[in-house]
């Protein structure tokens, strides 16, 4: 049908996210619902923190809590009011049975013993941009339970290691709420249309650049850089390359996604281990990228999601992006093994 005068007005607003699971669901004639239940559960509380972040100022939810989490930062009201969405959201959702979350140092058990997954998450990254308005996001990481159903979940179904998930994305919210997630089946983004309060798809089979002209780091850490990160960056302003840090992983995460570039997050003398989580930050955004075309790495020879992991939350450091980039870094020197100490490359 052409587009006229009389008809412009009715143009299709596009598949919503719920419509477009029940379809993909419908390609798996063994599939249950339960998954696809369980990202509609994720999908609704991120519609309500949606809500949380854009009246934070109004609801008086910004500022401190006078608190800490267990990776000893302070926590946020609106860090603990998004802890708290997610988390009521899964139980209600009853796919669940137990959560990992970045804000309580145990497992959270839902009371749902028979739910076949678990979910690690950090409900909302980016504490430090909350009171100042700059973008954040959730990030989640979904695995089936390896314990027999019916039993408390353990430790063991959350620490089968990056490969083993079925399925991971995050949330951003910024100018648009996005909410982009993978099954292994290609990377798909929805943006939230408030007034009719769905998700959409528009961004089907996102593609990472294989290239890229930004490098994302704190470069306030540079004199304790290790010097392969150091020569990596300095080729990078030789070249002109653009500097963009919003110190919000996701954000930092998402605009590299589009664009095209490599984010880092090497180890400091503060942080020799890695600063980010495996679990519920890098696992997940690494299974995004691998989805998308690029690579997700701590060194020539390991990739992110090879990682065995050891505790639930355990660090690491993270370089990721554009192929070539991350290419470039890791083979042009100095490599960073899990440990986090330097070592010198094989070549």
């Amino acid at each position: 049908m052409s587009i006229t005068k009389e008809n412009t007005l009715a143009q299709p607003v596009g598949i919503t996210l719920e419509r477009y699971i029940m379809r993909k669901q419908a390609e798996f004639p063994f599939a249950t619902g339960e998954l696809s239940q369980l990202l509609r559960d994720l999908a609704l509380a991120g519609k309500i923190v949606h809500r949380d972040v854009n009246r934070a100022g109004l609801a008086d939810i910004t500022g401190g809590m006078g608190t800490q989490n267990v990776q000893g930062e302070n926590q946020k009201k609106l860090d603990m009011e998004a802890h708290i969405r997610f988390v009521r959201a899964l139980k209600n959702g009853r796919e669940t049975c137990a959560i990992l979350s970045e804000e309580e140092a145990e497992i959270i058990h839902t009371d749902n013993d028979s739910g076949n997954y678990v979910v690690a998450m950090d409900p909302l990254d980016g504490s430090s941009n909350i009171d100042v308005n700059v973008s954040i996001g959730t990030l989640f990481s979904i695995y089936r339970r390896i314990t027999p159903p019916g039993s408390k979940a353990t430790a063991a179904d959350f620490l089968q290691g990056g490969r083993r998930q079925v399925a991971a994305g995050y949330i951003l919210y910024g100018s648009s709420t996005m909410f982009v997630y993978t099954t292994g089946h290609g990377v798909m983004g929805f943006t939230y249309e408030q007034s009719l309060g769905e998700f959409f798809l528009s961004h089907p089979d996102i593609r990472v650049p294989q290239d890229g002209t930004i490098f994302s780091c704190n470069e306030g850490y540079w004199f304790d850089y290790p010097d392969s990160i150091r020569t990596f960056l300095m080729d990078c302003k030789r070249k002109e390359y653009s500097g963009r840090y919003i110190g919000s992983l996701v954000a930092d995460y998402h605009r590299n996604l589009f664009n095209g570039g490599i984010y880092l997050y090497p180890p400091t003398s503060k942080n020799p281990r890695g600063k980010l989580r495996l679990l519920y930050e890098c696992y997940p955004l690494a299974m995004l990228i691998e989805q998308a075309g690029g690579q997700a790495v701590i060194s020539a020879t390991e990739a992110i999601l090879d990682i065995v992991p050891t505790e639930l939350h355990q660090r690491t450091p993270l370089f990721i992006g554009s192929t070539n980039m991350v290419r470039a870094l890791v083979g042009a020197g100095e490599t960073v093994p899990a440990s986090g100490q330097l070592v010198a490359s094989a070549g």
